[in-house]
Order: C-alpha cells, then sequence, then structure tokens
C-alpha cells in the first residue's frame, strides 16, 4: 500500500488521565522516571491497540512521552538549549517553552526517539509504525532566525555554517530511524507557516530576514536532508496553522510557499490543513507534482462532527487540481499537539478517525 494512506492521520493523541496524573506526579517529585516511563508504556500500549481496533493502516504512540510536539525531539539534539516563558501568541496566556542554539548542531546516537520508535514498532506488529519529528525549519526558524538568545550569543560564523551543520543533523536522525526499522517517517514543519502570515513576516524582516528569500532556503534545507532517504522508507510533510489547545497561531494563504514546498519530491506526501476559510482554497494544490496530499478536512479542534456528504463534497472540490488518485484524507492536525490537548473529548477523537477511514472508502472503494 502506498503511503500516505487512503485514510490516515497526523500523529498526537488525546493523553488520557492517567497519563495525565503520572505526569503531574512525576513535576512534583512523587513519582520516579522510571514509575512515569511504566505508565507511558501501558497507555501507548493500549492506544495502538485502539488505533488497530479502528482499523487505521498506520499507529503512532500518540506522542504519549512528550510534553510538546516538536519541543522533545529539538531539546534532545546536541547544541540546542531550553528555556521557559510566558506566551500570548495562541490567543491565551500559556507558560511555554523554547529553544535556542548554543553550540554546535548535531543528531545525537543515543537520541530519546529512536527507542520510543522501537517501542512503537514492537507492538504495532504487522501494522505500519509512524514516527513523527519536527522538520528542520522548525529550528532554523525559532532557534535561530528569531530567537534573541541565539542573536545575543551567536555560535556560527555564517549562517550557511549553521544550515549545512542543521542539514547533517537532519541526515543523521533519517538514516538512525532507517537503522531502527522506520519505513514511514513524517516531518511536522509549521515553521512554513510564519512565511505567509503577515505578522510573523514582519518579525522576521526585523530580525534582518527577507521571508520571500526563505521561502527557497526552507526549501533547500529539507532537500538537502532528504537527499539520504533510503528508497524503501516514506517521507512525509505536515503543516497546518498552529495547534494549541484548539487555538491557532497563522493566518494566509499558502499560495507564497506552495509552489517551492510541493516542487519537494522527495516526499511521498503532504499533510495540509483545510478545515476551516483560514485554509483558503485548494487552488495552491496545482503545484503538486506526483505525490499524495492529505486533505486535512477534519477539524482537530472542535468536537463537531463533519458530515460524510460535506468532505466528499470539499474532496471532489479538491479534484480541480489534483486528480483523484493522489488525494488522500485525514484530521487537519493532531488531537493533542501539547501535553494539554484540544478541547474535545477522547470519544470525540474516536469518533473523527472512524469517520476519515468510512469517507475514504466510500470515496476510494479499493483502500
Amino acid at each position: 500500500m502506498t503511503v500516505p494512506y487512503r485514510y490516515d492521520q497526523v500523529g498526537s493523541l488525546l493523553r488520557p488521565q492517567a497519563l495525565k496524573n503520572a505526569r503531574a506526579k512525576f513535576a512534583a517529585g512523587e513519582i520516579s522516571k522510571a514509575e512515569l516511563t511504566q505508565v507511558e508504556d501501558a497507555e501507548i500500549i493500549k492506544v495502538i491497540a485502539k488505533q488497530k481496533e479502528i482499523g487505521l493502516q498506520a499507529v503512532t504512540d500518540g506522542e504519549f512521552r512528550r510534553r510538546w510536539w516538536h519541543l522533545d525531539f529539538i531539546a534532545a539534539l546536541n547544541g540546542i538549549t531550553v528555556y521557559n516563558f510566558e506566551t500570548t501568541a495562541f490567543g491565551i496566556k500559556a507558560e511555554a517553552q523554547g529553544t535556542y542554539v548554543s553550540g554546535k548542531l548535531s543528531f545525537a546516537a543515543d537520541h530519546p526517539f529512536l527507542d520510543h520508535f522501537r517501542f512503537t514498532q514492537a507492538h504495532a506488529g504487522t501494522t505500519t509504525a509512524k514516527q513523527t519529528i519536527p522538520g528542520p525549519n522548525m529550528i532554523f526558524l525559532d532557534s535561530f532566525i528569531l530567537s534573541r538568545k541565539y542573536h545575543d550569543h551567536p555560535v556560527y560564523a555564517s549562517k550557511n555554517e549553521f544550515k549545512a551543520d542543521l542539514v547533517a543533523t537532519y541526515q543523521a536522525a533519517i538514516l538512525a530511524f532507517y537503522a531502527a526499522g522506520c519505513r514511514y517517517l513524517q516531518l511536522d514543519d509549521t515553521s512554513w507557516g510564519a512565511l505567509f502570515d503577515q505578522h510573523f513576516r514582519e518579525l522576521i524582516k526585523q530580525n534582518g530576514y527577507d521571508p520571500d528569500e526563505l521561502v527557497q532556503e526552507f526549501g533547500d534545507i529539507t532537500e538537502a536532508a532528504l537527499t539520504v532517504k533510503p528508497a524503501d522508507m516514506a517521507i512525509t510533510f505536515h503543516l497546518c496553522k498552529g495547534n494549541f489547545q484548539s487555538q491557532w497561531l497563522y493566518n494566509g494563504s499558502y499560495a507564497k510557499i506552495a509552489q517551492r514546498l510541493l516542487a519537494i519530491t522527495a516526499f511521498d506526501g503532504f499533510f495540509l490543513e483545510f478545515d476551516d476559510e483560514r485554509s483558503g482554497s485548494f487552488a495552491p494544490l496545482a503545484n503538486l507534482h506526483d505525490q499524495r496530499i492529505v486533505l486535512g478536512l477534519v477539524t482537530s479542534k472542535t468536537p463537531a462532527l463533519e458530515t460524510p456528504a460535506a468532505l466528499q463534497q470539499r474532496i471532489q472540490e479538491a479534484t480541480k487540481y489534483v486528480p483523484l488518485d493522489q488525494i488522500c484524507l485525514s484530521p487537519q492536525c493532531g488531537f493533542s499537539s501539547t501535553q494539554e490537548g484540544n478541547k474535545l473529548t477522547a470519544a470525540d477523537q474516536w469518533a473523527k478517525l472512524k469517520l476519515v477511514k468510512q469517507v475514504a472508502e466510500s470515496v476510494w472503494p479499493e483502500v
């Protein structure tokens, strides 16, 4: 079967209460790291079984071992420092963490996500185990371009020197996951949204960079990282416009980035958000080459369940720009990009994933 699948998912799932309780106890010093891991293991085994039960063709660990969808991976790289701050970027005041480049960047051979994947694969059985990691431009944008802490204490002589290490870091990561048995890897890279959102474009300019030039650079970095991709490994790309406790971050059309992004033919498919009017039209998808496009038509932000007819109609609208055979369906993002989760229930989550499968089977009977 071709990856991405006709009905697929982005990756994160709502954290069960037992896991939230254990994480709170660990933070309070009431249980050890080993005891927390035991709870994580047990809950991941359950959530993998649930994904298989409803018929998903690719299962994840729900990102149950993470606080953030991106930062836990980045923090475990060599040359990264984490710091705490408060943010109102998503329209609510919340405690957050950021990262900055504080030394020579490289991939750690003992990166914890490798063992996390091995655990997922062991319990996925014959079902495909999907691994999600943040894409390279998350580091380029947040930990370098927009990082005041980095600019105050730069560790690279030039941007190009940093970019070379960033590419090498991701090449090493791809090959390490492949060696661990991963055959379906997804790069989640929401940083591309900053290149079409007017507010973030201004922030980028204030830091001395041209957002239009960065469109090309983001693409070049990504393509260079993917040059080591083995022939029997599928790698996909996911971009949503922000997903934090059901709040969003970026506004704007994919038009500014579509030509460069969709030209990255080493990707097997692209997961793009199309669940509301902020997503704009499907017109930018005309830039797609022969990859698959996974339409994120089912929202993970609210509990309201979309109707099969409405989803079928939206898929039909997309065929004005992309052949039906290249289209797949998924939620627009994960359900719990952070440990807090979005504002819907586990029952809502599973109903939406079942709906994705139901609609895909009606549109593409061969699945």
